[in-house]
């Protein structure tokens, strides 16, 4: 017995994607807080660890800045507009800005949280690629998983975790 496989297209029609977009664009929202944090504690990280952290806080946001794009490019290849003001990243992000003066060892901390929120965040396109059949996007969400999960993993051996 042959299987015969749908072809699809690039351009999935609105209603297949909207439970794909609505996730992605608020994926997004979480990515541009996160960026942001990661450029607050690159900043002003002080202490014994400012070497070790500045310079992984400086990777990490440049991770993340090309995440954002690159999701934001996936939203357009569905003919969809990504979100774009600040205003609306603040509203849809569970991430939360963070103070200036924060110890090294809780700016660890808090990127270990932003890394948790991101992976559920993640985890929820992920499903709505898949169950669209979506195998672009799921490809791409799949590498930020493996890469985010494996820089928890570092950041909580950082901990002694």
């Amino acid at each position: 017995m042959t299987s015969t496989k749908r072809y699809r297209k690039l351009g999935f029609d609105q209603k297949e994607t909207k439970r794909l977009v609505e996730a992605m664009n608020t994926l997004l929202a979480n990515y541009h807080l996160h960026y942001q944090k990661l450029r607050n504690f690159h900043w002003n990280v002080k202490g014994a660890d400012f070497f070790d952290l500045h310079e992984q806080f400086e990777e990490r946001y440049d991770i993340a800045k090309e995440s954002i794009d690159e999701i934001a490019e996936r939203i357009r290849v569905f003919g969809q507009t990504p979100l774009s003001n600040l205003s609306d990243y603040l509203e849809h992000s569970n991430i939360k800005e963070a103070k200036t003066d924060v110890p090294s060892d809780d700016m660890v901390k808090e990127i270990l949280k932003d890394y948790e929120i991101l992976l559920s965040y993640l985890t929820d396109a992920m499903n709505a690629a898949i169950d669209i059949g979506d195998v672009g996007t799921e490809d791409m969400l799949n590498t930020f998983i493996q890469d985010m999960e494996k820089h928890h993993w570092m950041l909580s051996s950082f901990l002694g975790k």
